[in-house]
């Protein structure tokens, strides 16, 4: 664009000489590689009075809370996709039976139920491994607690 020999002035269409030129270029091209953030190397105290800060998102909670919650947060989701799948069944149709939709959309939940009961009472029970030194006297005693009708009566056996 320029030729060879043009002397070391003022370019007309930048302003600046050569070497100008070249120092901002150079600075243009630091500028974009400098790094963009600041990482604090200063030791972090390893103990100190302040206490934890509650993270965004699900509070703290052991770990059978955290999976009875979910457990929870699906069955809903699961319950209200279904409600919905009749709800618009319904709508759609225009005849469509309640109580066959109820039928037909409630029989999984009623499966898994059943399932659920037979698992729980399926469990074996645990091993009860007692170690003493000396004299002992045993006893074991199994309470049956029994609630039921409106006013509560308890019966224990």
């Amino acid at each position: 664009m320029y030729p060879e020999n043009t002397p070391a002035e003022v370019r007309p269409d930048t302003g600046m000489s050569d070497a100008e030129a070249a120092t901002e270029a150079r600075r243009i091209i630091a500028d974009a590689y400098r790094p963009t953030a600041y990482r604090d190397t200063a030791p972090v105290p390893v103990h100190g009075d302040t206490p934890p800060v509650v993270q965004p998102g699900r509070p703290p909670m052991s770990q059978g809370a955290t999976d009875a919650s979910v457990l929870m947060l699906a069955g809903g989701t699961a319950t209200s996709m279904v409600g919905g799948t009749a709800a618009v069944l319904m709508y759609v149709s225009q005849f469509a039976d309640p109580l066959v939709c109820g039928l037909v959309f409630g029989a999984p939940t009623a499966l898994v139920l059943a399932l659920a009961r037979l698992a729980r009472h399926t469990k074996p029970a645990p091993d009860v491994h007692h170690h003493y030194s000396g004299p002992v006297h045993q006893e074991q005693h199994h309470t049956h607690t029994t609630t039921r009708g409106v006013w509560a009566r308890t019966t224990n056996r």
